[in-house]
């Protein structure tokens, strides 16, 4: 059968391959056609860009879920992928994906923005996925092959899959932040889950504070002997703990800002808005832990206190759907929904909302026309591991102008340190940083933007995948046994 692309996909049996990617999901998704047919098209984000090429140069897999309950596909061949399904059952995903990752993990690794809640039943399917997706990688993976376990969902794999496959050079990287001691240890299975990253030679984070927790972790609650960024275990082998910032493909992104097209988008986005002198844009998954309470609230109290007006400036926000089947994101949809009319009812005119909310998503091209559009990019989550938004509008400004507003509690801000950094949490200090990126000079936005456009290009999603790639190939073998610290 065709896909989108053109290619064909291939069944058959089960591969093996060199370089094994583990991740909750293929990156690919199904697109069912008028005629009954199914395609299989590539799933957006940088993590596929990144590896692709060194998928290819290694004949890799990539073992991941389908996106469909209840069912078991054979693994098959997409535009030169190998890929390897993984079956969910509709109960698995209520309390395996919905449950313990998102209703359990998630909050409790973003500061508790929200209150996690733990179930045993939702731990025991964590459990039984987790060992579905290490037996799968078992299968797949040839003798001494690299396997690289990916985020949250999947933290026992290293663990599972270390006592079936010892060969194996085992790496982990975690998207989003890894808490401090005080949060993580409210987890009933907190032991259960650092042995699980334990099983991994190479276990990568956002930033340097997610590994110095691991590690503190580790000695405090698992008791093996560390210095530095290793842990060093009963039998012999050693665990290195290091820091990835993930990026974009920046090449790629800013190749289609420059398209005319875009700019023609761009434009058309203004005047549809009725030009104002400044539009602020939001792009976010809606997610409790993105901020978007406290930005919509600082930007409606600016219009009602009379430090901007509607004919001056308009706030775009895109929210694209998130885990709608979550009792949470349903109550804050809700909730967003209502603030913006509040705002919009009260403060507005007629053809005039100051807010355009947009519960959709949106291909690639017509985030980057978003991109050049907006004067003041708003990057505020409570908490997050990197925010790639922030460095796609940075990818995105090549005339070197535009404002970036970034929380200070997102990766991103460790790089961008030239944003008008802000804690979304202090709603007066959000204002005031508002106001001084929508007042900034030409010369101080050029100034700013030139050091981040600086710092995206020269550390871009290959060079991710790269460093990563690199360290973890370097370890010793699994045999090789290095001294304990005295």
């Amino acid at each position: 059968m065709a896909n989108s692309n053109g290619t064909s996909r291939r069944r058959g049996s089960t591969p093996r391959a060199e370089l094994v990617i583990v991740a909750n999901r293929l990156p690919v998704d199904r697109v069912a056609h008028a005629d009954g047919s199914t395609t299989w098209r590539r799933s957006p984000g940088g993590l596929v860009t990144a590896l692709e090429p060194v998928m290819r140069q290694n004949q890799g897999a990539w073992i991941g879920w389908h996106g469909a309950e209840n069912e078991d596909l054979a693994p098959f061949e997409d535009a030169g992928l190998s890929l390897i399904p993984v079956p969910l059952t509709s109960d698995e995903v209520e309390e395996y994906y919905e449950g313990f990752s998102n209703g359990t993990l998630w909050p409790l690794y973003h500061d508790v923005v929200a209150p996690p809640e733990f179930h045993r039943e939702w731990w025991d399917a964590y459990v039984s996925v987790n060992r579905r997706f290490a037996d799968r990688a078992a299968e797949v993976a040839e003798e001494g092959a690299v396997v690289w376990v990916q985020d949250y969902q999947l933290q026992l794999v290293p663990q599972m899959l270390r006592a079936d496959r010892p060969d194996l050079r085992i790496g982990f990287f975690l998207h989003i932040p890894f808490p401090p001691t005080e949060l993580f240890q409210q987890l009933p299975w907190r032991r259960q889950i650092l042995e699980g990253l334990l099983g991994a030679d190479l276990v990568g984070f956002q930033l340097r504070g997610g590994a110095s927790n691991f590690i503190r972790l580790v000695r405090q609650h698992v008791g093996y002997k560390t210095h530095r960024d290793t842990v060093y275990l009963d039998d012999g082998r050693t665990v290195t703990a290091g820091s990835y910032p993930i990026s974009i493909d920046v090449g790629a992104l800013e190749s289609i800002a420059r398209q005319p097209e875009t700019g023609q988008r761009a434009a058309e986005i203004r005047d549809d808005l009725g030009n104002p002198k400044k539009l602020l844009l939001g792009v976010d998954r809606l997610d409790y832990t993105k901020g978007l309470r406290q930005r919509l609230r600082a930007f409606g109290e600016l219009l009602r206190d009379g430090h901007l007006d509607v004919d001056q400036a308009m706030f775009v926000q895109v929210a694209a759907p998130s885990r709608d089947r979550v009792r949470q994101y349903r109550q804050l949809r809700d909730d967003i929904d209502r603030l913006v009319g509040r705002i919009n009812g009260e403060l507005g005119r007629i053809g005039q909302p100051p807010i355009t909310y947009l519960h959709s998503s949106y291909p690639r091209s017509e985030m980057a026309a978003l991109y050049r559009a907006a004067d003041v990019m708003v990057v505020t989550p409570l908490r997050d591991g990197m925010n790639l938004v922030a460095k796609e509008y940075v990818a995105c400004r090549y005339e070197d102008d535009g404002a970036l507003v970034l929380s200070e509690f997102t990766g991103a801000a460790n790089e961008l340190t030239q944003a008008f950094l802000v804690n979304p949490y202090d709603i007066n200090g959000l204002k005031t940083t508002l106001l001084r990126a929508i007042e900034a000079t030409p010369r101080d936005l050029r100034r700013r933007m030139r050091a981040m456009r600086k710092q995206v290009t020269e550390h871009d999603i290959s060079t991710w995948a790269s460093n990563f790639l690199t360290e973890l190939r370097n370890v010793k073998p699994p045999h090789t046994k290095r001294p304990r610290p005295v």
